[in-house]
């Protein structure tokens, strides 16, 4: 049976989240020889009511044909950003309404947030003593209202096993596709991607979109100096020799890579190879000892090291796993 998601859908919620869980999610199939086109996800849309108008934050409302005893059912619950949570925006409770609901969730389900809807995990305490995100411009709100949970404003989304949660709005495209990518592997996810007409993975986090998202045309970017390394992460790749392919000085270059991406290129480079092996062991039948050259890690030990800081996992183990298109 296809994993089965209920998108829970408060009034006051915001018609772009509520559509990201059924784009990514519901345009997720097979890509094997033994299961291409099956549907991997059944998406359903429910409310904290009985069916019925669920008002939105735009000029029109919609209707949900289910009721909160979907979340019975579900192995994944997301819920997406509202404008009208009440006093679980000013208080940091449930309502009445909402504790009724996630009475119905079963233990041991995945839950999700998108943006805001990250305060109504909270409140519900599944945050407690996590990392989590929300959008940038609610963090420090969301910090003071729940001091137990780790905040981190600057990444777009973070992934802690049974509980996830991303930054603002289109950031909750990074995690579903994350989430396709972590259940079914880069095949799957990269399908989606290009049906979607996104990027699979996007580089850097929140702190890009914060002060300068669009950098001034009238300065030189960084982006060919990123295209060049992308074409030679198997080499060194040294810090001045980015500078050079935008001819800056390093720490000139370093200021505006970090403006323009949001992590320093160093991070952003150990990323990138990252990538490159997840891509290498589950695509490839190459050695370890390969696929670490081939990312640029240069031995199986650094690559395990840097693997195991990233994903929590050796390549051995990644690599077996999603072989087996399983978590």
């Amino acid at each position: 049976m296809p994993h089965r998601i209920a998108v829970l859908a408060l009034d006051g919620l915001l018609p772009f989240e509520l559509g990201i869980p059924q784009r990514i999610f519901g345009r997720s199939f097979g890509t094997e020889a033994h299961d291409k086109g099956r549907r991997l996800y059944e998406v359903v849309t429910c409310s904290v009511r009985a069916p019925g108008p669920i008002r939105t934050d735009a000029d029109f409302t919609i209707t949900v044909e289910h009721g909160p005893e979907a979340l019975a059912t579900a192995d994944t619950v997301v819920i997406p950003a509202s404008y009208e949570l009440g006093p679980v925006h000013t208080e940091g409770r449930l309502t009445d309404e909402l504790a009724a609901a996630f009475a119905h969730v079963r233990p041991g389900t995945r839950m999700v947030s998108i943006c805001t809807g990250s305060y109504v995990l909270a409140a519900a305490g599944y945050l407690d003593g996590r990392p989590a995100t929300t959008h940038w411009w609610h963090a420090d709100h969301f910090q003071r209202l729940f001091p137990k949970v780790r905040v981190d404003p600057d990444v777009l989304f973070i992934d802690d096993g049974d509980v996830l949660t991303s930054a603002g709005v289109a950031a909750g495209i990074d995690l579903c596709l994350h989430i396709v990518r972590r259940d079914h592997g880069a095949a799957v996810a990269n399908d989606v991607a290009r049906r979607t007409v996104v990027p699979p993975h996007r580089d850097g986090g929140q702190a890009q979109y914060i002060q300068r998202p669009v950098p001034d045309p009238q300065f030189s970017t960084t982006i060919t100096a990123r295209t060049w390394a992308l074409g030679r992460l198997e080499r060194p790749i040294m810090l001045r020799d980015m500078a050079q392919q935008e001819s800056m000085s390093v720490r000139t270059f370093t200021r505006r890579f970090r403006e323009e991406v949001g992590v320093s290129p160093v991070q952003w480079l150990t990323r990138q190879r990252v990538e490159r092996a997840r891509q290498l062991l589950e695509s490839t039948d190459l050695s370890i000892d390969q696929v670490a050259r081939d990312a640029g890690f240069g031995t199986s030990t650094s690559l395990r090291q840097h693997l195991q800081a990233a994903l929590g996992v050796s390549p051995t183990v990644y690599r077996r796993t999603f072989r087996a298109g399983q978590v």
